[in-house]
């Protein structure tokens, strides 16, 4: 494959998540309801595309997802939802870097990116980084898209977009993007194996 650009989303990807365990136990919602609802809640974009405050967001969750819980806790909460890298993360991107440019489209808040710059090396490891709460655009809208393509500068079919959620993965391909579902840092060395990257 013809392949420059390796774009990364994060969590769920090269980032440990939790907090869905927490959100089940706060409600009265399965994995996939509320999976489901956070996708299209628009409390969630307005906070991650960086148009609400933290107390907002806090606030707005417990009742949109009528949580039992109060928004102080909830914060507290998903301030440690990202556990940290999958293993061997670091390695693998510093195995790559030297072939390919790689970067990260994640859609993400100032809150867990405070947390990426602080406690990891992640960011560092990167090339370039495209966050949500930056751009004030997230996936899957294609503006986004065309926003990383336009910036890196290279074709869309040499960019190999893996993501863990099927939606953001078809609008890559609606894009001109080669994207793969991807879940986990086994799922991200399987795909550049099978395409032999």
């Amino acid at each position: 494959m013809d392949i420059e650009v390796i774009l990364f989303d994060l969590g769920g990807v090269l980032v440990e998540l939790t907090g869905v365990g927490t959100m089940m136990a706060w409600s009265r919602l399965d994995e996939d309801e509320i999976w489901h609802r956070w996708l299209t809640s628009r409390t969630v974009r307005q906070f991650e595309s960086g148009r609400s405050r933290t107390e907002d967001f806090a606030r707005d969750m417990v009742a949109e997802f009528d949580l039992e819980t109060t928004p102080e806790a909830f914060i507290e909460a998903f301030i440690a939802w990202p556990r940290g890298l999958f293993d061997g993360t670091i390695e693998l991107l510093d195995s790559l870097s030297g072939r390919y440019h790689l970067s990260c489209l994640s859609n993400t808040n100032h809150l867990h990116w405070a947390r990426f710059e602080r406690e990891t090396k992640l960011l560092s490891s990167l090339h370039s980084h495209f966050a949500s709460h930056q751009l004030g655009m997230m996936k899957p809208d294609i503006e986004i898209y065309t926003h990383v393509i336009e910036q890196l500068g290279v074709q869309p079919a040499r960019i190999l977009f893996l993501d863990d959620n099927q939606m953001n993965v078809d609008a890559a391909r609606s894009a001109g993007m080669h994207a793969e579902l991807t879940r986990g840092l086994t799922g991200v060395t399987r795909q550049l194996s099978r395409l032999g990257l």
